[in-house]
């Protein structure tokens, strides 16, 4: 993707921290940072599928220390050259990771709360990726990270993310009717949606297409030609 593309960005969400080493996620994305030229955003998370963790030798009860012991051991790898690492996931002496991202930082989107407080996410990420609530109930979300941060503009800002699942309907005028996280919807009330989203003050809308009934690639041409052109990256708040 990062080789036939120029200007989208690219990211994951969300890599599950407890049960992957550090190391292994800051290489990964820290090169990925550098095929793309700086456009990898790197979401993680705490994970919440109990059966996963054994397998990994891992205890599903540690998973908000864990998390936080690896989003350290993570952050100082790529950020600082030769840095001093003694952490439970290891110990980095002497040696460094290579290569560095291009912008001395990836940018982590820290999903749901991971097992932590919302006032340490805001110190320790730099956006919060939430899943896709009543208005009313998301609108409360984004005043308090605004509260704990700042309004766009302003230093300290970072951005409130949103990931909806999407069924987009082959009907252009059918309502939206909820679904796991998201909504089967027509474009029209797609844009609705977006627009009222927009207003309450999300930054950034990841879409999800895995409850998607059509073929996601007849989705996109769709998004692309009706829905995309009306919320131009870096004219609006939310960027496609």
């Amino acid at each position: 993707m990062a080789a036939v593309t120029d200007h989208i960005a690219l990211g994951t969400a969300s890599s599950v921290l407890p049960l992957r080493h550090p190391l292994d996620i800051a290489k990964a994305a820290s090169s990925v940072d550098q095929l793309s030229g700086g456009r990898f955003t790197l979401g993680v998370a705490s994970g919440d599928r109990p059966v996963e963790f054994p397998a990994y030798g891992r205890r599903h009860d540690q998973r908000g220390e864990l998390f936080r012991e690896s989003l350290d051991y993570l952050t100082t790898a790529l950020g600082e050259n030769f840095p001093e690492i003694r952490s439970p996931f290891g110990t980095l002496h002497g040696a460094d990771l290579l290569p560095k991202p291009t912008h001395q930082r990836v940018p982590v989107f820290i999903t749901g709360t991971s097992r932590q407080s919302v006032e340490w996410i805001a110190e320790n990420g730099d956006g919060w990726l939430f899943y896709t609530l009543p208005l009313e109930q998301q609108q409360l979300n984004i005043k308090r990270w605004r509260r704990l941060t700042a309004d766009k503009g302003e230093p300290g800002w970072k951005p409130f993310n949103q990931a909806t699942y999407l069924d987009l309907s082959e009907d252009p005028h059918e309502a939206a009717s909820p679904i796991h996280q998201g909504f089967r919807v027509g474009r029209e009330a797609l844009v609705e949606l977006m627009n009222g989203w927009q207003d309450a003050g999300v930054d950034q809308l990841m879409i999800n297409f895995k409850q998607s009934t059509r073929p996601i690639a007849e989705v996109l041409d769709e998004l692309a030609e009706y829905v995309v052109p009306l919320f131009p990256a870096g004219a609006d708040p939310i960027n496609h």
